[in-house]
């Protein structure tokens, strides 16, 4: 018994430490972005002065929002529509190969990040979409598709084959069969994929930085040039403003998604 409470205790203060280590950044940002600046009009005590001066900053917040949303939604949406097909294809039919390219595109995930970035750089140059936020939107989703097309293949390959024969017998083709039975079936690992796809995308820096121009800025890029530098300071008052407002849709989102997105995880842990 006295063993059994203390693994509890243990366990109990090893969470909170996690997430006191996790949440005290934020905290940080949060209470200096409306700490007094020098530099906005939040000179004197704490107030919004810092968010009112990020509104009109560069190109307007509005703007570089309208910019991360876009750029988002065309990766969300891209890397659902193929990584469900391809999942679907993967766990259902048979065709020589299969197992190869399965492989082949889970071997992807070990690649670094940078070492495919060069490539699509000169490729999306050669089909003028660099400098566009739907070509960099293209580009985001087929960096997150390997583990989209993993997680599909396994939530596919988890529902009986009995409901689809059965949908079959009802006169149902094979794209009705997807549509109708199927893609219902595997709700949660879809909502686990564009949540994923969501905060990758979002935060994302490094392919907005190679393939968009200032005035195509997501609000993560947009950011760096709010660390005004004068006299080698740097005015956090700004910079912990933009950061609050980028945390702020991916935190919403999770919260809200947060059971089907753990539960779309572990089912496509299980099959493997």
């Amino acid at each position: 018994m006295a063993n059994l409470l203390t693994k509890r205790v243990v366990y109990y203060l090893l969470t909170a430490l996690i997430a006191i280590t996790f949440i005290l950044p934020l905290a940080w940002a949060v209470v200096n972005s409306i700490a007094p600046n020098s530099a906005t009009s939040q000179s004197d005590g704490y107030g919004l002065g810092n968010y009112g001066a990020l509104a009109v900053y560069g190109e307007g917040l509005t703007t570089y929002l309208s910019n991360s949303v876009i750029l988002t939604f065309v990766a969300v949406a891209a890397c659902l529509i193929a990584a469900t097909m391809a999942g679907y294809a993967i766990a259902r039919f048979t065709f020589a190969g299969k197992g190869l390219m399965f492989v082949l595109v889970l071997s992807i995930l070990m690649v670094p990040y940078a070492a495919l970035l060069i490539p699509l750089v000169v490729w999306m140059s050669e089909l003028g979409l660099d400098n566009t936020l739907v070509g960099v939107g293209f580009v985001l989703a087929l960096f997150q598709l390997p583990f989209g097309t993993f997680v599909m293949r396994n939530a596919f390959e988890s529902i009986p084959s009995e409901l689809e024969e059965a949908a079959k017998l009802d006169g149902c083709g094979t794209f009705a069969t997807f549509m109708r039975v199927m893609v219902p079936s595997v709700k949660a690992p879809m909502v686990t994929v564009g949540l994923f796809v969501f905060l990758n995308a979002w935060n994302d820096f490094m392919v907005p930085l190679y393939l968009l121009g200032p005035q195509n800025a997501p609000l993560p890029l947009a950011m760096v040039n709010m660390r005004q530098q004068v006299m080698g300071v740097i005015d956090y008052g700004l910079t912990t403003a933009g950061v609050v407002v980028l945390a702020i849709p991916a935190v919403i989102l999770f919260l809200a998604l947060q059971k089907y997105y753990i539960k779309g995880l572990i089912s496509g842990a299980v099959k493997g």
